[in-house]
């Protein structure tokens, strides 16, 4: 088999590497795909996975419906589907505040079912403490359930979480028929209701009630103070601003508006637009950036002509710190003259944890504030040299595409629905639907690609070579005729106990991808070995790999609350310990049921 290594010794060398990279993936000394890509390169060094099996692997639709689901996923961020939808429940908890916690449930379920869960609790993270401030709790007591619900959601679909589509490659390559899109559905019913049964009766009692530790998360949405100018031009004119759209949105809030030179404060809701007000609002950047595209209006302040394109390139937008020196310290904009001296528009200001003045106009700017700058590279350039800013970086924001919206959310349901009634596969389904939306401009290619999380497709790469190795080699037949004896004649529902079980501790100390390469083969050849139908087998290592409650690291949507609610490891393990037994209880309990032996 190799001119390396003996054929007879292969398969416990190849063991011998897995131990080694199940210890070093506990160790964490580097970060799982580098892990992960070592153990591929060592198992191709050693000549224990034949290169033409090496390139197979790059054949796998898994890796690329994964990909295809992030970049769907991207699309309804940047098309503002999700925070329009946190935004409505928001605004539901002040007047009821129980309908509104269940449908916050329910809407965070349906949206980690058919999108990658990781955006999704990453967009709500800022509404579940926006909510706990609206229902007087705390933030604490949300966030936890906010990440477990999101991974109980991803249980619903095949698509829910990129483990469900892995799992299925995997078995696909067995030998196994694809699953379909709501096939585990049944089942991830059962441990929905198992897991929410065991919130609502222990999460009074378990999880933590601790506040002061989400500013960090509160304030990861930045308000500006801005200004805009309406021309003849906008839509809305004759409109009250009550009843325009575009300063109606949640991160928007409308502070005064100046007609004729005069800034009113009062009444703002009935003021009936005309050319030439000017409109002073409170706003995050992507709502900041989403009005300087609509329009008519007319984003920020600059005294002199607008930026235009020059030879120094196109126009930019860009983050600037005010310095402590030269004249940028404690002076106006007009003070500052970064209109005349740099030709730029300031879009708008922020400073941190306060308000930076009445209006963008005369607010007196302070060391360490931070401003919104639209201009050329050139003037960029420039005004850095000139000692007034430091740190100027490209904005991260961007502005919503609400008017594509539609358009993503009809890719999504697409693909969902042709690839119920079989009607293609679901790659190929996937990848028409991204085509669709970077043609038809929901989401730029520089943002899509962005949105593909790179380290999971490496790891997930990688470990399809190990676990080609370990199939090759003889490695996943030797685990079984090893465990066999053990198993022989136990009841089939105590081996898909016994599975479970391990999958669930090894997902909680690894990354659930390798978990899952690694086992679905095992349980193949262990359903085959005690002559039961292998399907039930590796739906229990489907669920058992996605459903991780117990450590803050077990699961990546652990991992983004665990910061933002500055919970302790303890906090997980708490509640997380009877989450893991009860749902895998329920899941083990019904598997035989919707999938028999």
């Amino acid at each position: 088999m190799t001119e390396f290594i003996p054929a007879d010794w292969a398969p416990f060398v190849a063991l011998g590497i897995l131990v080694l990279l199940l210890f070093a993936f506990i160790w964490e000394k580097y970060p799982p795909e580098v892990t992960a890509a070592g153990g591929a390169a060592l198992f191709i060094v050693l000549g224990l996975v034949p290169i033409d099996n090496v390139m197979g692997v790059f054949s796998n639709s898994a890796p690329i419906t994964i990909a295809a689901m992030f970049v769907l996923s991207g699309a309804l961020v940047r098309t503002g589907l999700l925070e329009a939808l946190s935004n409505r429940i928001v605004l539901l908890a002040g007047a009821r505040p129980l309908i509104a916690g269940a449908v916050f449930v329910a809407a965070t379920m349906i949206g980690s079912a058919f999108v990658n869960n990781t955006p999704v609790v990453l967009v709500l993270i800022p509404v579940v403490i926006r909510l706990a401030r609206a229902l007087g709790i705390a933030e604490t007591r949300l966030l936890i359930p906010l990440s477990y619900v999101a991974i109980l959601g991803g249980t619903l679909t095949l698509i829910g979480t990129s483990t469900n589509i892995l799992i299925s490659g995997v078995a696909a390559e067995q030998g196994l028929a694809p699953f379909g899109i709501f096939e585990i559905a049944p089942v991830g019913l059962i441990a929905i209701a198992a897991g929410l049964a065991t919130l609502a009766l222990l999460g009074p009692l378990l999880l933590p009630a601790r506040t002061g530790g989400m500013d960090n998360a509160a304030k990861r949405d930045a308000v500006y103070l801005t200004e805009v100018r309406v021309t003849d031009a906008y839509a809305s004119l004759n409109k009250a601003v009550a009843e325009v759209v575009d300063f109606s949105h949640a991160g928007i809030q409308v502070t005064g508006i100046r007609q004729g030179g005069t800034l009113r404060r009062d009444h703002l809701a009935d003021h009936v637009l005309k050319a030439g007000d000017e409109v002073v609002l409170r706003s995050t950047m992507s709502e900041l950036l989403t009005l300087h595209t609509v329009p008519g209006l007319i984003t920020g302040y600059r005294r002199g002509a607008a930026p235009t394109t020059t030879a120094d390139g196109d126009l930019v937008i860009a983050e600037a710190m005010v310095t402590g020196g030269g004249r940028g310290g404690t002076q106006t904009l007009d003070q500052m003259s970064i209109g005349y001296r740099h030709g730029m528009r300031v879009l708008g200001a922020h400073r941190h944890g306060h308000q930076v003045g009445p209006d963008l106009r005369t607010a007196r700017l302070r060391p360490a504030d931070s401003l919104l700058l639209e201009g050329t590279q050139g003037a960029f350039d420039q005004l850095s040299s000139a000692g007034d800013m430091m740190t100027v970086t490209l904005s991260s924001g961007r502005a919503y595409r609400r008017a594509r919206a539609p358009i993503a959310l009809i890719a999504l349901l697409g693909v969902v629905g042709l690839a119920a009634l079989n009607v293609a596969p679901i790659e190929i389904l996937a990848l028409l639907a991204v085509a669709a939306i970077l043609i038809l401009r929901c989401i730029d290619s520089e943002e899509a690609w962005g949105a593909i999380d790179a380290q999971i497709i490496v790891l997930i790469f990688a470990m399809l070579i190990v676990g080609v190795g370990l199939q090759e080699t003889g490695a996943v037949q030797l685990i079984v005729d090893t465990l066999a004896p053990a198993l022989d004649g136990l009841p089939p529902i105590l081996l898909l106990a016994a599975l479970y079980a391990v999958t669930s501790i090894l997902t909680e100390m690894v990354t659930n991808s390798a978990v899952a390469v690694i086992l679905t083969p095992i349980a193949v050849g262990l359903a085959a070995q005690a002559g039961v139908d292998p399907r039930p087998l590796v739906v229990g290592v489907m669920f058992g790999a996605s459903a991780s409650f117990a450590t803050p690291i077990g699961y990546q949507t652990n991992t983004l609350v665990y910061g933002a609610g500055d919970y302790r490891f303890a906090d997980f393990l708490k509640i997380g310990v009877p989450m893991n037994l009860i749902v895998g209880a329920a899941s083990v309990l019904a598997i035989p049921v919707f999938f028999p032996f």
